[in-house]
C-alpha cells in the first residue's frame, strides 16, 4: 500500500468535490476510506466507470485532490488519463459526468465507453 504524491491522472471539478464530500458526510463514510475511481468491463460500449468509496488495496495508487484521497488501481490509469469528473444538478439530469479523452466512443447513458 503506497501513498503517491504525484499528480492524479484525472481531475474532479469543484462541483464534483463538493458532492463527494456531501455524500461522505451524509453516509458517514469512515475516515480511512477514499474515493475509488476506475473502470470495469461491461456496459453498452464495453467498459463502464467505477465510482465509490473504498479502502486502499496493495495494487492501488493514492492521490490527494484538495484534501480528498483519490484511490485508483494502477492498471486503470491508462483508460482514464486526462479524464474530468464533474457533477451536474440540473432539471434534465443529476449525477456525476465523466469527460474522458481516452474514450473512442460512448453511449447515451454517459457511463459506458470503449477505449
Amino acid at each position: 500500500m503506497a501513498t503517491e504524491t504525484k499528480t492524479a491522472p484525472i481531475t474532479l471539478t469543484e462541483r464534483a468535490l463538493v458532492e463527494v464530500r456531501n455524500i461522505m458526510q451524509e453516509k458517514n463514510v469512515p475516515a480511512e476510506y477514499g474515493l475509488r475511481v476506475g473502470v470495469q468491463g461491461g456496459g453498452c460500449s464495453g467498459m463502464s466507470y467505477l465510482l465509490g468509496f473504498d479502502k486502499v488495496k496493495d495494487s492501488d495508487e493514492v492521490f490527494n485532490i484538495n484534501g480528498l484521497n483519490l484511490i485508483m488501481d494502477k492498471k486503470h490509469a491508462m483508460y482514464v488519463l486526462g479524464m474530468e469528473v464533474d457533477f451536474q444538478d440540473g432539471l434534465n439530469a443529476r449525477g456525476f459526468v465523466f469527460n474522458n479523452p481516452q474514450a473512442k466512443s460512448t453511449c447515451g447513458c454517459g457511463s459506458s465507453f470503449s477505449a
